[in-house]
């Protein structure tokens, strides 16, 4: 019997697995369906195909072919595994046999793809040695890069690459660029947000040296399932496309199970940690010897379960060794090396970050499991398609984390297994990314009077904007670069950080560099004192070097992981768009309670502590502190502020604190309190500032204290002056972090978080939110979710949109909190057991009745 169908059949038999189980679905098998080869086709590359196994193309191969010698733009858009590489390679090989002077540039969002994409490559170059191919990126040595610019016809490189190290030096690449005729766009999907806005740009500035060189490029495009490869295409080159959807290859059976852990504790709403479960499941599939690649979401947790499964290994008869895991910040050599040992088959399982969801050949892989929901359909389906690539049965396991969103597609199964994937959206006239573009295209060559940037309406507006900062001399109409140094060199595509920090094991003899981590995450991931997973080994840091961009670590052995906490100030810069609340039907007046704006804003974040987490239990056995410097960026953000009527309405009931009335005394008792304690923060001493006002918190909560307006008098004992404190707005707002205390208001940001990827095409980790019970601009609530990159990717304005135009959100976010069967919060609704006060539940969930009315 097959050894898939197996499991399958003792999964179906194992109550404590079924229970647990919200959908089973059956993708059935799909039968091949081919065409004849294109007649138009090199009878050269029609018997190499042949001499590799492929008798016949699959229909949208065929189709992509014709439409590609037909002189299309072509972008395919079909399952992976689906054959997408070999209906990109022939084209681009009839035209470079047919012209020797042609050439091919290959573009594919990470190193590891484009090399294994070379690698795959080479037997179709095989039988024609005169077209040579080549890796261009930062793994080349310098010693081979001459001799790539001056032989090479086909070059395999990345946007990065591309972006820093050719086209700012395309007088050296002047024979390549001249006979440039393919352009190769691979893993299209990814393009999208923030990243693919830049790239936009770089090929706007590719498509402007060619024509300088007398090329002008036609470009194939591949991409897994997306909902608009059409649009996202034309977005990216500005130009009509060919788009192939209809995927005429062959497909094994596939089960895809949706497994919600099992509750704990129904009361707090507390099921099974997401590790755990994973773990329970792995019990069950990795004794069957079932190559399995789990995902997990963050680096953190694959470096934990990894540690978990190498525990087990020996109890299921397995080699640890043969348990591995895959992320950034592993070095290359490492990674080639797991991706080598997955298609030989020595590598049984794989615990990955979304590094794995690319194209990276890692063999057949039978089973897959999600850890927590990947943030959208699109990726989920994609990291799926990695179990069951080419044929036989295959499993797809998706275990819901106890986070809102996860909780809704566990109850709501018919959103994943129903609804199309998302769009995928990007703004290359983003002006944050736009204007570094506009100074490298003229580094890169002169502008001439009249000439555009892509399909840009007013490229002459950033040009005198250049010319201002002294960038650019105009003469007779032509702008020419006189700025310093290469501007590509400080513009990074992904990050908006140029550089990483390194880290180094100073436990070793001499010591050794372990991996390296992207600066932003670098505070919360490599603090002073925070236990480093590197493959499962521990690390402890012993010092973060900020500047030399250096963290050292030393190996222990220690049974405890950290996790990071930070404080989050926002502060508006400019508001872009501003709305009242939408109407819940076309013919209801809304009543004003609420209003939605938009725009830029600074977000200032300070990493202030850690916890050490016991592993297996998970249990806090104790608190660190972490004095680092603060990080400043500005992106885009969209806040929702109450209105006072509503804010009225809701303080009568209790369900806002009504923090204007603490009681008759609370004017003199605040005013005591700050004159006590010298209008200073008692805790990191800022005094008070215009525009940022000391706040004077409660030791104890206002609200516990049970104080009734008119009924009893206990507001004089809650505002007691050793009862109160002064603090500085961020140290407040980590008081009331550290104590736990949730409002409706973090109830509702909460949920806005969590249930925003449902609508725009993000993970909840792209959005935070900042609660604010006091907006200095109104003194009235606010709830602010914003873009975790520079520059903003555009979800914020999405939302935006979205909630200016309909409450779906909002009435996602209500039923979430409505059909939750905790008694009173827990991390499937308004948030963790023992993050927020008593009742937070119920505010909240009267908060957005009342947003929905």
């Amino acid at each position: 019997m097959d050894p898939v169908l197996s499991l399958l059949a003792r999964l179906r038999a194992d109550p404590e697995v079924m229970r647990c189980v919200t959908a089973w679905e059956r993708i059935p098998a799909r039968a091949a369906r081919t065409a004849p080869w294109p007649p138009a086709l090199d009878p050269r590359l029609v018997a190499a195909a042949r001499g590799a196994g492929i008798e016949a193309p699959y229909t949208h191969q065929a189709e992509a072919i014709a439409a590609a010698l037909d002189g299309h733009h072509v972008v395919l858009a079909t399952a992976a595994a689906s054959g997408k590489s070999l209906a990109i390679h022939l084209p681009v090989l009839q035209t470079l046999l047919a012209d020797p002077t042609a050439a091919a540039l290959y573009l594919f969002p990470t190193k590891a793809l484009a090399h294994d994409q070379l690698a795959a490559l080479q037997p179709l170059l095989a039988s024609f040695p005169a077209i040579v191919a080549a890796p261009y990126d930062g793994d080349t040595p310098p010693s081979q890069r001459t001799a790539v610019r001056q032989k090479a016809r086909l070059v395999v490189t990345n946007p990065d690459m591309l972006h820093q190290g050719i086209l700012p030096y395309h007088t050296r690449w002047a024979r390549f660029l001249s006979g440039l005729r393919w352009v190769v766009l691979d893993e299209l999907h990814v393009y999208h947000g923030v990243f693919g806005s830049h790239v936009a740009n770089v090929l706007r500035r590719l498509r402007r040296v060619c024509r300088f060189y007398g090329a002008d490029p036609r470009f194939l495009c591949a991409s897994a399932t997306i909902a608009n490869p059409r649009g996202l295409a034309e977005r990216l080159i500005e130009a009509e496309v060919w788009v192939i959807q209809e995927d005429g290859a062959p497909r094994g059976e596939k089960h895809v199970l949706l497994y919600n852990p099992p509750l704990v504790d129904p009361a707090l709403g507390l099921r099974r940690p997401l590790l755990l479960a994973a773990l329970d499941l792995a019990n069950r599939i990795l004794p069957a010897d079932l190559q399995t690649i789990f995902f997990a979401r963050s680096r953190l947790s694959t470096e934990v379960l990894l540690g978990y499964l190498r525990e087990r290994a020996p109890a299921w008869g397995q080699d640890p060794a043969t348990i591995r895991g895959y992320r950034g910040g592993y070095l290359p050599s490492q990674r080639r090396e797991i991706e080598r040992g997955l298609r030989e088959g020595t590598v049984r399982a794989v615990v990955a970050t979304n590094a794995l969801e690319l194209g990276v050949d890692i063999g057949q892989m039978t089973a897959c499991v999600l850890v927590g929901y990947p943030g959208s359909v699109a990726s989920t389906w994609q990291q799926a398609g990695r179990a069951g690539r080419r044929a036989g049965a295959s499993l797809v396991v998706l275990i819901a984390g106890s986070s809102p969103l996860d909780q809704y597609l566990a109850t709501h199964p018919e959103f994943l297994f129903g609804r199309p994937v998302e769009e995928a959206h990007l703004n290359p006239d983003n002006p944050a990314v736009l204007a570094d573009h506009v100074a490298c295209a003229a580094y890169e060559l002169p502008f001439e009077r009249g000439e555009s940037f892509g399909n840009l309406p007013d490229v002459e507006a950033w040009l005198r904007l250049l010319e201002e900062t002294g960038d650019l001399h105009r003469s007779d109409g032509r702008y020419t670069w006189v700025g310093e140094g290469e501007p590509a060199r400080a513009v990074n595509l992904r990050t908006g950080t140029p550089d990483v920090v390194v880290i180094q094991d100073i436990s070793a003899d001499p010591p050794q560099v372990v991996g390296e981590i992207d600066r932003p995450s670098a505070p919360m991931l490599v603090h002073p004192g925070a236990i480093y997973l590197h493959e499962a080994d521990m690390y402890r840091v012993e010092d973060l070097d900020w500047e030399r961009g250096l963290a050292r670590v030393r190996a222990v052995e220690v049974d405890y992981y950290t996790r990071a906490s930070a404080t989050t100030e926002v502060r508006i810069l400019e508001v872009l768009g501003n709305a009242g609340r939408p109407a819940c039907t076309a013919d209801h007046q809304a009543r004003p309670g609420w209003e939605v704006s938009w725009g830029t804003v600074e977000v200032t974040t300070r990493v202030t502590g850690y916890r050490q987490i016991r592993r297996y239990t998970h249990e806090v056995l104790g608190w660190g502190e972490v004095d680092l410097p603060e990080g400043r960026m500005e992106t885009v953000g969209v806040w929702i502020d109450l209105g006072p009527e509503l804010v009225e309405r809701l303080q009568e009931e209790w369900v806002l604190c009504p923090s204007a009335n603490y009681g008759p005394d609370w004017p003199t008792q605040r005013a005591a309190a700050l004159a006590r304690d010298g209008y200073r923060c008692r805790h990191c001493g800022t005094p008070e500032r215009e525009g940022h006002p000391l706040e004077v918190h409660h030791l104890v909560p206002f609200a516990s204290f049970g104080y009734i307006p008119g009924v009893n008098d206990l507001y004089r004992l809650a505002n007691r002056l050793e009862n109160l404190i002064t603090l500085c707005g961020a140290c407040h707002r980590r008081a009331e972090r550290a104590r736990g205390a949730r409002s409706a208001l973090s109830g509702l940001a909460y949920l806005l978080r969590g249930l925003a990827p449902l609508y725009v095409l993000c993970a909840p980790g792209d959005l935070e939110t900042v609660v604010e019970p006091r907006a200095p601009q109104t003194s009235l609530p606010r709830v602010t979710v914003y873009d975790r990159v520079p520059g903003g990717a555009g979800l914020s304005a999405r939302l935006y949109k979205l909630l200016t135009e309909e409450t779906a959100l909002l009435e996602a976010a209500w039923e979430r909190v409505t059909a939750c069967p905790c008694a009173d919060g827990c991390p499937a609704c308004v948030g963790p057991v023992g993050e927020q006060e008593k009742g937070t539940k119920e505010r909240t969930r009267r908060l957005l009745e009342e947003m929905l009315v």
